[in-house]
């Protein structure tokens, strides 16, 4: 095949495929991160609201169109700032997907140490909130809470949610395989589908996973049930080996062996 028949080739058929693929990803993947959050509902109000535009416009209903063009910057201006903590959220998301994933690496020790505090927490019904940080860094969060920059260990974390430690209702946060502050204070998820019977923890939890990549070690004071929450979701009442191959794998996704820090593992 000749230079120009390839060129003719790619023109005609390899361009137009690459073109309506490229497209379908991204649509598809602008879904996806509309549906974890709750701008599909005004998405589809807009939508309801240019085919109500669309029919005036093929209808000649003149009174209509004329008060749809008049709102219309209105409308524009108003999505932008109704729209603006889920847009921050989208491209969180978008930041936080990872074009080339490392291979899985051995679970690290201080996800042990966690893992092994908030047990014995559950058993204890004493609440905890262990927030892990990946990619986005949280350091206006731990600004705002008591520095420790300390190695972990079970011991130290159960010590942290202790009921005479202040620092117990607020969340530990562990940064780089460090504890690296406690008593900080979340967000608050607003989500409207959640459980009623949730408290102030599990919202925080899934407050700080819509605004970040962080995955958030849940144990309920009140239940004594393990959860997590990451990528704007709670997986509840979760078992101790399943919070473990969890976490595996989610830090396995984005960090490899060298990351893997010192940890005192004490019981």
């Amino acid at each position: 095949m000749n230079v120009p028949a390839l060129l003719s080739f790619l023109t005609t058929y390899v361009r137009p495929v690459l073109d309506i693929g490229i497209l379908a990803f991204l649509i598809y993947k602008t879904y996806q991160l509309l549906v974890m959050t709750e701008a599909v509902y005004l998405i589809r109000g807009l939508l309801i609201l240019v085919a109500i535009y669309g029919a005036a416009f093929f209808l000649k209903l003149s009174t209509v169109t004329w008060i749809m063009n008049i709102l219309a910057p209105g409308l524009v201006v108003s999505l932008a700032i109704i729209l603006q903590p889920e847009l921050r959220r989208i491209f969180i998301q978008l930041g936080r997907q990872s074009i080339i994933r490392q291979k899985t690496a051995a679970r690290t020790g201080w996800i042990d140490a966690a893992v092994s505090a908030a047990v014995y927490l559950s058993e204890k019904r004493r609440g905890a909130l262990i927030v892990i940080a990946r990619k986005v860094g949280l350091s206006s969060y731990i600004e705002k809470g008591i520095p420790l920059d300390a190695i972990i260990s079970t011991s130290l974390i159960i010590s942290v949610f202790e009921h005479d430690n202040p620092l117990h209702d607020g969340a530990a946060i562990i940064t780089q395989g460090r504890l690296a502050a406690a008593g900080c204070f979340l967000p608050l998820s607003d989500q409207q589908d959640i459980r009623k019977t949730f408290g102030s923890r599990h919202r925080a939890a899934l407050g700080i996973s819509e605004e970040s990549d962080a995955v958030v070690l849940i144990a309920s004071e009140e239940t004594g049930a393990l959860s997590l929450a990451y990528d704007s979701k709670l997986f509840y009442d979760l078992s101790a080996e399943e919070i473990l191959d969890r976490l595996q794998i989610l830090f396995s996704e984005h960090w490899g062996v060298s990351q893997t820090t010192e940890v005192d593992n004490e019981a």
